[in-house]
């Protein structure tokens, strides 16, 4: 069993940036936060990437594997280890998130 994440989890992308948790979730509630879901799309701030010193921040995180088995509003649901890309504005992957923090009292599959 996987910590579910939640809009009071912490998610980063690789150089720094946080993403801001939100979600269209409203039924699925963990300590009173809502559980978020694969569909959900995040946006990025305070990301510092400057190859060669051009400056191409994360602005999103778009999520490709969650649960396997726990689904909100038959959703897979978001897990401590589900799989999130960081897109710069131009669309192109630059690394994947990290699960900094998350809440321990509800697991999933």
């Amino acid at each position: 069993m996987i910590p579910i994440l939640t809009i009071t989890s912490t998610v980063m992308c690789p150089h720094g940036g946080i993403a801001l948790l939100t979600t269209t979730n409203t039924q699925a509630l963990i300590d009173g936060a809502p559980a978020l879901m694969l569909t959900d799309v995040h946006p990025v701030v305070g990301c510092a990437f400057a190859p060669g010193g051009v400056y191409i921040p994360c602005v999103l995180i778009r999520w490709f594997i969650g649960a396997t088995q726990t689904k909100i509003q038959n959703v897979p649901a978001l897990l401590q280890n589900s799989l999130g890309l960081c897109f710069n504005a131009f669309q192109f992957p630059q690394g994947i998130a990290m699960v900094v923090q998350t809440q321990q009292h509800a697991h999933g599959l």
